[in-house]
């Protein structure tokens, strides 16, 4: 019943943007640490292929930045950390609704049925 390429790729969506919120506040913890790279986390391509397929499940990769570094090896950023925060956490966001409307739908076509 829960298993459409709707719920699926919600699931996902979150899943993968929950991952990547974990990893922006590891690179921000670690924006002083000497020679720390920061970490990426990517899904949506992913995400997209799975759902023109027909399944909508996928899994975020994880992969370390190849950004220039500064002179102690850190290539953290904390402005574009920050812009990525924001921008995932009004991706979450966005995502939690739609998966309450998804289930409000489901929850009045059982009352209705």
């Amino acid at each position: 019943m829960f298993d459409s390429v709707t719920t699926n790729a919600l699931t996902s969506a979150l899943d993968g943007l929950a991952l990547r919120q974990r990893t922006i506040a590891q690179n921000i913890a670690n924006v002083n640490t000497p020679n720390y790279h920061a970490k990426l986390v990517s899904f949506e391509s992913a995400l997209a292929n799975s759902v023109q397929g027909g399944d909508g499940t996928a899994v975020a990769t994880t992969t370390t930045s190849q950004a220039p570094t500064q002179q102690n090896g850190n290539n953290v950023s904390l402005d574009s950390e920050t812009l990525n925060n924001i921008e995932t956490v009004l991706r979450y966001q966005f995502a939690t609704r739609a998966v309450n409307m998804d289930f409000s739908a489901t929850q009045t076509a059982m009352r209705t049925s």
